[in-house]
């Protein structure tokens, strides 16, 4: 039997050049510049769309909400608490031993480092501050849904918790090294601005 011909050529084409046409309909993204992974040169970027359905920090961060060093920090927060959940899991001693079974993991130095700045961070946040990054930064709450939580669904509440959050943001810029102590967070100047009748001078 005589083998078929091809007749076309095979080649690889840029395939990462085309752009989607198509999102969900519920679909919640920003444009962004990231590094591009196939570039010939060092340092250039490529837009991408980055989803903030369930990122409550990314959605704050699209709509100018905070500013580049609380989402910084966040998202420096939100590493470490990923890091750190990593680490050993816990061991039954109560389960029949089975052939096979993994070993107990042990702590690396970054899941150690991760842990203490996660301390750190409680400590400075205080118990009130750091429930609430963590209803958001973790859980991935709303501010309203941070309200229901605590049974406080009116505006008032939800614009003290977004209030309070974006004073934690400052705080977690700070503690990783995003921002000085010398310079007046965002949230605070924006709350000075409002008492004098929103205007600088």
């Amino acid at each position: 039997m005589a083998r078929a011909k091809r007749n076309k050529s095979y080649r690889i084409s840029k395939n990462h050049d085309r752009p989607g046409g198509d999102l969900p309909r519920n679909a919640e993204v920003v444009a962004v510049e990231v590094d591009d992974p196939l570039a010939l040169e060092p340092g250039e970027k490529i837009t991408a769309l980055r989803s903030i359905r369930h990122d409550p920090l990314g959605r704050l961060h699209a709509h100018h909400q905070i500013d580049d060093a609380q989402y910084q920090g966040g998202r420096a927060f939100q590493n470490d608490w990923e890091r750190a959940e990593r680490g050993p899991q816990a061991i039954d001693p109560g389960r029949e031993h089975v052939d096979g079974a993994q070993g107990r993991e042990s702590i690396t130095e970054g899941q150690r480092q991760a842990v203490l700045r996660l301390n750190r961070a409680e400590r400075e946040l205080g118990a009130d501050g750091a429930a609430i990054v963590h209803d958001v930064l973790v859980q991935g709450l709303t501010m309203e849904q941070v309200g229901q939580k605590r049974g406080l669904p009116s505006q008032r509440w939800t614009d003290y918790f977004s209030r309070r959050f974006r004073e934690c943001l400052d705080r977690l810029a700070m503690l990783y090294g995003f921002a000085t102590a010398n310079v007046t967070p965002k949230s605070v100047l924006v709350g000075v601005l409002r008492q004098h009748g929103g205007r600088s001078r």
